[in-house]
């Protein structure tokens, strides 16, 4: 089983998605150190944050983990981990790891952020077995990717499709809260652990 390494780069949630993955079984290590990165067998990246604090300290190693990334090494990243996998927000003007192509967006809804449980819709293998396919999503932005091949997950909100798991080679881009999801978020992180493995 792969080391996770865990990106503290100062946002909120860590210590529940800490919890909720070493509870499925995984090796975590915090690490706040993002030259490390570029070494990582396997990494996530949580959050409740914005954008331009969480690209902060993630920017000077921005090229070595977008190389590692490419290069095929299992990523989650969850909520703001996802969307700092883009090349860009609305919310901030710093630039995104870039992995994939396209710009966070605002949620064109009445009702902001939109938090609370929603269906998804997905095909994935990382949503096998879960026992139902309601997760908890607290946001205000979400990822717009320009190829669509990069989706693999939408939930609907005030009458909207939206996508809400990205994927590219072997990172996935989850815009719910699997550690705050239940048993079916916690057989989402349990299906990217043995996914990790069989990368490895």
């Amino acid at each position: 089983m792969p080391l996770i390494y865990l990106t503290d780069y100062g946002v909120g949630n860590l210590h529940s998605v800490k919890n909720a993955l070493e509870s499925c079984g995984a090796d975590v290590e915090t690490v706040s150190d993002m030259s490390k990165l570029a070494d990582a067998d396997c990494i996530v990246f949580p959050g409740v944050g914005a954008f331009d604090s969480t690209m902060e300290r993630v920017a000077p190693y921005r090229e070595e983990i977008l190389m590692r990334l490419e290069s095929g090494v299992p990523a989650l990243g969850i909520c703001i981990g996802a969307q700092i996998l883009f090349d860009s927000s609305e919310e901030g003007e710093k630039h995104g790891l870039g992995l994939f192509k396209g710009r966070v967006i605002g949620l064109e809804a009445e009702r902001l952020p939109h938090m609370g449980w929603n269906t998804v819709e997905s095909d994935d293998p990382l949503l096998d077995g879960t026992s139902d396919r309601e997760f908890y999503f607290a946001h205000s932005y979400r990822g717009s990717p320009e190829y669509g091949s990069e989706i693999a997950g939408n939930t609907e909100y005030e009458g909207r499709k939206i996508p809400v798991i990205f994927r590219r080679s072997n990172t996935y881009g989850l815009q719910f809260h699997p550690e705050k999801s239940s048993r079916s978020g916690m057989k989402v992180l349990k299906n990217f652990i043995r996914f990790s493995e069989e990368c490895g």
